[in-house]
C-alpha cells in the first residue's frame, strides 16, 4: 500500500517510551533521542499532539527526562510502577495508548506508534477501518513481525540507530 505523507496531514504520535527505552538499552546499550524520533516520525506534516507514555518510580528519578520531553514538545503522561506482593513488576500502558489513539483518531489523518510491540495490531486494524493512516516507528530487530506487516509503513531505527540514540558510538 502506498503511503501517502503530505504537507496538510495532521499527525498524532504515541511512544511507549518503555518500549524504546528497553529496545535501545538491550539493542545498543544506548538511550533514545525522542527529539529525533518525533522529528523522523512527523516529518514536514501538521503535528497535532505528541503524547509519550511514562512510568515513575518511587524515587522519582525521572522527573528531569519528563521534564525534557516536555520541552522539546512532547506531553507526558506518567502512570506509577506497580509492584506485586511476590515482587512483580509491572508498567504497561498498552490500553491507554490505544484508547489514547482511537478517542484523537476522528482529528488525525495519521497516528504514528512508536514501539515495536505486536499489541498493538488491532489498534492499527481499527484505526485502518476507519480510515486512518497508521505509521510505527521503532527498532525493528525488537518489533513484531505482525506489527510492522500491519503498520501502513515502518520506519526501522536500527537502519540508522546513531540518528536515535544518544552518545551511540557503532
Amino acid at each position: 500500500m502506498a503511503v501517502i505523507k503530505h504537507q496538510a496531514q495532521r499527525v498524532g504520535v504515541f511512544i511507549d517510551t518503555q518500549n524504546l527505552y528497553h529496545s535501545a538499552k538491550h539493542l545498543y546499550k544506548s538511550r533514545v533521542n525522542f527529539q529525533k524520533v518525533l522529528e523522523e516520525a512527523v516529518g514536514d506534516r501538521v503535528l497535532v499532539r505528541a503524547i509519550a507514555y511514562v512510568i515513575s518510580t518511587e524515587s522519582g528519578d525521572e522527573t528531569a527526562f519528563f521534564d525534557a520531553l516536555t520541552k522539546i514538545g512532547i506531553e507526558t503522561k506518567v502512570k506509577g510502577l506497580q509492584i506485586f506482593s511476590d515482587g512483580a513488576k509491572k508498567a504497561d500502558w498498552d490500553v491507554g495508548i490505544a484508547i489514547d489513539a482511537v478517542k484523537l483518531s476522528p482529528r488525525l489523518d495519521t497516528v504514528i506508534i512508536a514501539s515495536g510491540d505486536g499489541d498493538f495490531v488491532p489498534l492499527i486494524e481499527y484505526l485502518d477501518m476507519h480510515g486512518v493512516q497508521v505509521e510505527v516507528i521503532s527498532f525493528g530487530k525488537s518489533s513484531s513481525s505482525k506489527l510492522k506487516e500491519a503498520a501502513h509503513a515502518f520506519t526501522d531505527m536500527c537502519d540508522d540507530p546513531k540518528k536515535f540514540l544518544i552518545g551511540h558510538r557503532g
